[in-house]
């Protein structure tokens, strides 16, 4: 049965879907509630189109009924809100393979990648040389202490990749979603162009070794230099057309790379066993036997070179941890291929090269001739354990020779079995890190791209394909491959490479150490062998083998990388990933509240905490500029809205006004909060504001008001409650501030218009963008509904001369304090002592650069008989306050009496609220003062005449001496409670702040913000 007290909620026939039989078979019967599902925790702009919502609070809580007939949407169609945006769940749509895309798992996309990556050059080239300068035990050390830095790596990168989805973007993505865009995408920009320039590296590597082959056969095309750039050319061409054809088929090509390079790494180890010729023996080649792994297991550094230099050699061969994830959108599950992948990985190449490395120095002695030296009978021979097998080589000790551990980077070729495998090895190693550089290049460029973080940039976020390839990025990464390959030197392009991997792997060690130490309760990683001490470590460790390498580069890479995050930081992309960055921003604002709390407020650092009702900030926005010149980034300002009504009622207005006064005071850069709240009237809301506002010692100490300009027109109520906002801020001892602009403060009249006519608008692009997904419309179509917007927000609203000059007007004084003020004075009319607020504001005013151009001058009440000693007085005083102003005026009349003009405009303001119960008699007054109670009284006037005069005195010399200046302070009158009538209060604050340029009337709350002790 229909309860008619309520409706049930009302949805679009588009959002709405039959309640699932699972709820009704769970609970027995029809209900709103929803049971657990996956599809209510995806993104807003998932691209699946079946994000499922839950029902609201306010649903079940308000709207409830049993009727058995309510509906309420199990999913929305999310394309309304993911128009060209890909967000973090858009790959959750589609399956792997279900719409042809290409999908790898864990040994295809991440092993066999990372095995080709960290198997490079070096193997074969290289580290017998490694371990010839180190010795076997120090080579021993070399190797593990690059597998320490890369496992740890790892072991951070699998805690993050376990910690929610994972998506395209490699290092990029694992950064930016951890420790945001600012440190993501500085790193992005960096390692996407290292990986583009890997590429030259990699394939100048190989032109290198091919050319020296052709140079063997004399068959150079034109010498050795142009033979490099002309083979590396052809080689990145080929390469890109491989990856151009598609993802598939580069993992073949990586497949059949593998399995040569596989060949030659067994080629070594075979060719050990292979009893030694005499040609290899003249080399130095003998194989196994323990003293010649004795002779090689100590360090024997030559050259200049030293541990770290030649770990700095090395290092490079470990900088391949990351092709797995680079890939990471194109892989079927990367939460645990990537872990298994990169792990299995480090530890088959890492006991490859240990083994590799041994088998070579317990068969090669470090140098030999390659010449017929063996031993005549009878002739000594000490110089090395070559001389146990007839070999003497004493000669390599005073001259230079070409073979052994030390002098032949082709010792690998030499011990092997088979000679051309290893050049096969050599080019499958170089070829395969080419190609896995050239993919993740693009890839995460794209990544980064279409995160829109770098504006310029938007144009190579788009991809072509089944699988969203990157073409834009692949043209990109070619042309700075070229360019580097055109250099044709090993030793200038690689320097700073392995600086820019190091960097990555320091942030993703310091992104899980980050997010581990922010405690926050999102982070709940799967993987669970990390330890936030070992995560700091390796990011530590990293940046230090960064300087081993290579400092200049280092330095380098770092001021690259500083100069990214200032700009990110800067220009504050619209993008918000929940990064620990964040989180850890809340534990130490939380503890810092706290270490407040048990301290207590020092006049010494005491500041303006402004409490500022602004209602809607962008109707006053020049009362906001103010305050906000107090605050700045130094202070708390807080932009309060007082809805009138009940809560209930008010509820789905506040909710509305929030996130859009929140994006406004944004879009102005105005460090201040925003504070809703709802009440009967403004007084009962401007009461909560100032008994609640505030946490701990961030609490507000001053209230800044607009002047009540049409106080005259107003009903009384309304008077009320605003001369009743200024008695509770002074009841809850807050210093209070009251701004006056001529032209009044309001400008929502001004926005009124505008705010229609782009309502219009933004239904008539609804209309449009649901037209659009329901049938394909033409992008000339699109572009006229984005134009609407543009188009009639512009607009005029027909008005008189005069209004119109009224509304520029107002305005320009909205805006007036955005800009630059110009030369010119800020009066300050320190009346009364109140602890020298109306002294310190202007003071502050005068330190922002809005301001800077402004000097004080200061205006206080002196006798006519010691104007000297008054004015001396306030000078050493200003002296111990350390404020600097010259400028100091006494004004002996304060106390004379207003002109009749002046009087007589005061009682004209006052005569619509005056009582006149003096012309009537006892019972008359009686019944008027019962019948209006608020009116002014007779008696009132006649007992605060003085009080009166001296406003109407003030402005007198206000108008005089500060017609001039860009802004006045003067002293805020206080209206005794109880005994000064509302409207007698607002005549003293108009007669006061009339026809003068902006000011400001303050009051400090009576306790000394200013101190001249240290």
């Amino acid at each position: 049965m229909e309860n008619p007290a309520f409706d049930p909620p009302q949805y679009e026939e588009t959002e709405h879907r039959d309640v699932r039989p699972s709820v009704i078979s769970a609970f027995g019967h029809d209900t709103l509630d929803r049971v657990p599902n996956i599809d209510f925790y995806r993104n807003a702009g998932s691209v699946s189109g079946h994000r499922a919502v839950r029902p609201s609070l306010q649903e079940l809580h308000d709207i409830f009924q049993k009727n058995g007939g309510l509906a309420i949407p199990d999913t929305v169609d999310d394309t309304e809100g993911s128009i060209g945006t890909l967000t973090d769940d858009s790959q959750m749509a589609t399956p792997p393979g279900k719409d042809g895309t290409v999908k790898f798992g864990w040994i295809k996309g991440v092993l066999v990648r990372c095995m080709l990556n960290i198997w490079g050059v070096m193997l074969f080239i290289r580290l017998s040389w490694v371990f010839g300068q180190a010795g076997a035990g120090l080579g021993v050390v070399i190797i593990l202490l690059s597998m320490v830095v890369t496992i740890v790596t790892c072991l951070s990168m699998s805690a993050i990749c376990t910690n929610g989805v994972v998506r395209g973007g490699g290092a990029y993505y694992l950064i930016s979603r951890s420790l945001g865009p600012e440190f993501g995408g500085s790193i992005g920009l960096i390692f996407a162009f290292a990986n583009a320039v890997a590429v030259a590296m990699y394939v100048v590597g190989f032109a290198e070794t091919l050319v020296d082959l052709l140079k063997d056969n004399n068959a150079l095309m034109t010498d050795e230099l142009n033979d490099i750039r002309i083979v590396g050319c052809i080689t990145v061409v080929l390469l890109l057309g491989i990856c151009v054809i598609g993802m598939e088929w580069e993992a073949k090509a990586q497949i059949v790379l593998l399995i040569i390079l596989l060949v030659a790494i067994a080629n070594v180890f075979v060719g050990t066993f292979i009893p030694a010729t005499e040609s290899k023996k003249r080399q130095g080649f003998f194989n196994y036997h323990l003293p010649i792994l004795s002779e090689n297991f100590m360090p024997n550094f030559q050259d200049g070179e030293s541990f770290f230099s030649v770990f700095a050699i090395f290092f490079p061969a470990a900088t391949g941890i990351l092709a797995g994830a680079n890939i990471s959108g194109d892989l079927k599950n990367p939460n645990s291929a990537l872990p298994k992948g990169t792990l299995l990985a480090i530890f088959i190449t890492g006991i490859t090269y240990l083994l590799v490395a041994l088998c070579v120095a317990a068969t090669t002695v470090r140098e030999a001739t390659g010449l017929n030296s063996t031993i005549t009978e009878g002739t000594p021979c000490n110089y090395s354990v070559a001389c146990d097998f007839g070999y003497d080589f004493s000669i390599c000790e005073t001259e230079s020779c070409p073979f052994g551990l030390m002098n032949n980077f082709q010792v690998m070729t030499m011990v092997s079995g088979f000679g051309p495998l290893i050049i096969a090895g050599t080019f499958s190693a170089t070829l395969s890190s080419a190609l896995a550089s050239l993919v993740s290049a693009p890839k995460v460029f794209q990544a980064l791209c279409k995160d829109k973080i770098y504006r310029g940039l938007e144009f190579f976020a788009k991809g072509h394909g089944k699988n969203n390839e990157p073409l834009r990025g692949y043209v990109l990464t070619f042309i700075i491959a070229v360019a580097f390959i055109l250099i044709a030197d090993l030793n200038v392009i690689a320097p700073i490479i392995s600086n820019f991997f190091l960097a990555s792997y320091a942030l993703i060690n310091f992104s899980c150490f980050h997010a581990s130490y922010a405690k926050s309760p999102g982070w709940r990683p799967a993987y669970k062998y990390y330890n936030m001490w070992l995560s700091l470590f390796g990011a530590l460790l990293c940046c230090v083998v960064m300087f081993v390498i290579n400092w200049w580069a280092a330095l380098l890479t770092y001021f690259i990388e500083i100069v990214l995050y200032i700009y990110v930081t800067v220009k504050k992309p619209d993008v918000n990933w929940g990064s620990s960055t964040q989180a850890v921003t809340f534990v130490s604002a939380v503890n810092n509240t706290l270490a407040l709390s048990g301290v207590d407020d020092h006049v010494k650092n005491f500041r303006p905490q402004c409490l500022v009702f602004t209602g809607s900030p962008k109707n006053r926005p020049a009362l906001l500029d103010l305050a906000h010149s107090f605050t700045k980034t130094y202070g708390l300002c807080i932009t309060c809205e007082v809805f009138k009504g009940p809560r209930a009622e008010m509820q789905q207005e506040i909710a509305e006004c929030v996130d859009s006064n929140i994006a406004w005071i944004k879009s102005k850069k105005r460090k201040a909060f925003y504070a809703p709240v709802a009440g009967n009237n403004f007084r009962e809301g401007a009461k909560t504001l100032l008994e609640a506002a505030g946490l701990g010692r961030l609490k507000p100490n001053t209230v800044v008001l607009g002047f009540k300009k049409d106080w005259r027109m107003a009903n009384n109520e309304d008077v009320n409650n605003y001369v009743g906002v200024v008695h509770d801020s002074f009841d809850f001892e807050y210093g209070t501030v009251v701004l006056r602009v001529t032209e009044g403060l309001d400008i929502s009249i001004l926005l009124k218009p505008n705010e229609e006519v782009i309502q219009q608008a933004q239904e008539q692009l609804a209309e449009n963008e649901q037209f659009q997904y329901k049938g394909k419309i033409s992008k000339k179509s699109k572009r006229t509904s984005q134009q609407v917007l543009t188009t009639r927000v512009s607009v005029n609203v027909p008005q008189s001369n005069e209004e119109a000059r009224t509304n520029q007007a107002l305005m320009h004084a909205s805006n007036q304090f955005k800009k630059k003020v110009g030369k010119g004075t800020i009066d300050v009319w320190w009346m009364f002592d109140d602890g020298g607020l109306t002294l310190l504001l202007p003071y502050i005013l005068t330190t922002r650069k809005k301001f800077k151009d402004c000097n004080l001058r200061i205006f206080i009440a002196g006798l006519p008989g010691r104007i000297q000693q008054d004015k001396d007085e306030m000078v050493l005083l200003l002296k111990k306050f350390r404020i600097k102003c010259d400028d100091i005026h006494v004004i002996p009349d304060m106390n004379a009496r207003p002109t009749s003009a002046s009087l007589k405009t005061f009682d004209d303001m006052i005569a619509p609220f005056r009582l006149n119960e003096g012309s009537k008699d006892t019972t008359q007054a009686e019944a008027l003062k019962k019948k209006s109670p608020w009116k002014i009284t007779d008696t009132e006037l006649e007992t605060f005449e003085e009080k009166t005069n001296l406003q109407i005195r003030l402005n007198e010399l206000l108008q005089e001496k500060s017609s001039t200046a860009k802004l006045i302070i003067v002293s805020l009158p206080i209206a005794r409670k109880g005994s000064i009538s509302d409207h007698l209060y607002m005549a003293w604050l108009d007669t006061l702040s009339k026809n003068l340029p902006p000011t400001l009337m303050i009051r400090g709350n009576h306790k000394s913000v200013l101190t001249f002790y240290s």
